[in-house]
């Protein structure tokens, strides 16, 4: 269809006055701005990074989605008259007050981008040869895309010729050693606390990295990361796994004596990913959030507390598939016009 040029941009058939400003140009934002384009709205998006496209350009593996997929798109928003406005970081560069200013609503679609981490008080976490799976796969992309990065920052993430363990059992992880053999690593290690039948991966992206020569440890966890100034092997624990939790998943449990060491000079904490505080980093305590951190909407409006201003994706859902950011995006698309056509019909009533 593309190459047809069957594809056209979204754009309206009339349009309208009102200005909507959406935090975020992942997927939940876009499949959003799509929708309301084509319905007239005036769109900006804002975005910290320097791409359009979130997790989609800078998360997720070029083997995985291609770039080309996700620029193809965005021209076609661009050419429909939605604006971005990138390298802004709203709550520090711009306040998240002077947004809601500029615009009649707001859809919040930040995603969830803090990872989680052994802590600072896990044995050798300073070590050189530790870092966050975000951090390594933002590299990787930035370097299949072309960027000009410096050396330092290549010997920091680049898994050539090293032998490097993954931490985590989901996606983010698989992203990781499927992303290290592509680079050349000497070795490639997966150690998750559970089993296959308990992980909370694909299976099919298991299947894909034991066949690019990735091993996995299974019912393993980390204790501690050794070497003198670089790692140079993460002590492993053996775990059983109990009765299940609230959730049905067979609770992990320790094997006293069961420790033994994996030699590595590159640990990837992949343990997957938090929301940031919006609230404090909006200064906005109106925004409500879940026990997860997650912000609280009314499921029937994608609403939250503050009149006019909507969420959808996974800063609502927490961490989850880009489909499913896609699916809140349309339906908080559809919650905004609605909003915004019974906004406007008051005051039309009040006018007359």
């Amino acid at each position: 269809a593309f190459d047809e040029g069957w594809v056209k941009p979204p754009l309206p058939r009339q349009e309208r006055q009102e200005s909507i400003g959406i935090i975020g140009a992942g997927a939940a934002s876009l499949a959003a701005a799509e929708i309301l384009r084509r319905r007239g709205y005036q769109i900006e998006i804002y975005d910290r990074y320097d791409r359009v496209g979130g997790l989609m350009v800078y998360g997720i593996p070029g083997f995985k989605l291609e770039k080309h997929v996700i620029e193809r798109r965005v021209d076609l928003l661009r050419e429909a008259g939605i604006q971005f406005t990138l390298n802004v970081d709203i709550g520090k560069d711009m306040s998240f007050a002077e947004v809601k200013e500029k615009h009649d609503a707001i859809l919040i679609a930040t995603g969830v981008y803090q990872a989680r981490s052994l802590g600072e008080d896990f044995s050798g976490i300073n070590l050189k040869g530790s870092i966050a799976a975000l951090d390594y796969l933002t590299t990787a992309n930035r370097l299949d895309l072309g960027d000009d990065i410096n050396e330092a920052e290549i010997d920091i993430y680049s898994a050539r010729d090293r032998h490097v363990v993954v931490l985590g059992g989901g996606d983010t992880a698989m992203d990781c050693v499927r992303t290290a053999v592509r680079q050349k690593a000497a070795s490639v290690i997966c150690a998750y606390r559970r089993d296959r039948d308990n992980m909370p991966g694909s299976l099919r992206e298991v299947l894909n990295a034991e066949e690019e020569g990735v091993h996995f440890e299974w019912l393993t966890q980390p204790d501690a990361f050794s070497g003198d100034e670089n790692i140079e092997a993460v002590r492993l624990t053996r775990i059983n796994l109990g009765i299940a939790d609230g959730d049905g998943r067979r609770i992990p449990r320790v094997m006293a004596g069961s420790e033994f060491d994996m030699p590595a000079d590159l640990v990837i904490q992949a343990l997957g990913f938090e929301p940031e505080p919006l609230p404090q980093i909006f200064a906005e305590p109106r925004l409500d959030t879940s026990p997860w951190g997650t912000l609280k909407v009314d499921w029937q409006t994608m609403m939250t507390p503050i009149e006019g201003v909507f969420a959808a994706g996974d800063i609502v859902r927490g961490a989850s598939l880009v489909v499913w950011a896609i699916r809140d995006g349309r339906d908080a698309a559809e919650q905004i016009d609605a909003w915004l056509k019974k906004q406007a019909s008051m005051k039309d009533r009040l006018a007359s």
